[in-house]
């Protein structure tokens, strides 16, 4: 198995997501699974922070801001999803968060019938 970066960190992290669905279920709003996250993740004492600003530049000059769902330890971007259908636009936004940060890993965790991750590295 390849060794991937931040991999420890990740796998807590989709632990973390696996119980909270466990707990809830489906069908809530992707706020609520973001929310209950970050309880999870601060009771395990994983320091992340919620709706974080990512500004976005271009030739130097700020042309917008996105909000991150989740920062993990300035490691790892979480992009929560509660939807029954994988969108590939989801994959793009997250890309796009990466290239706009420092951070290298990401993780989409969709809170949809069950939880499926999907892990992407710049």
């Amino acid at each position: 198995m390849p060794e991937y970066k931040h991999k420890e960190l990740t796998g807590k992290i989709i632990k973390a997501a696996q119980d909270v669905h466990n707990t809830l279920g489906a069908g809530f709003l992707e706020k609520v699974y973001q929310r209950a996250l970050c309880v999870e993740l601060a009771e395990r004492g994983i320091p992340a922070k919620s709706e974080c600003p990512i500004a976005v530049t271009y030739r130097n000059q700020l042309v917008g801001d996105y909000y991150a769902d989740i920062i993990v330890d300035s490691k790892v971007i979480i992009e929560v999803k509660a939807v029954e259908e994988w969108n590939s636009a989801f994959e793009a936004q997250l890309l796009n968060y990466l290239k706009a940060t420092s951070v290298e890993v990401g993780l989409i965790i969709n809170f949809g019938p069950s939880v499926r991750v999907k892990r992407m590295v710049t």
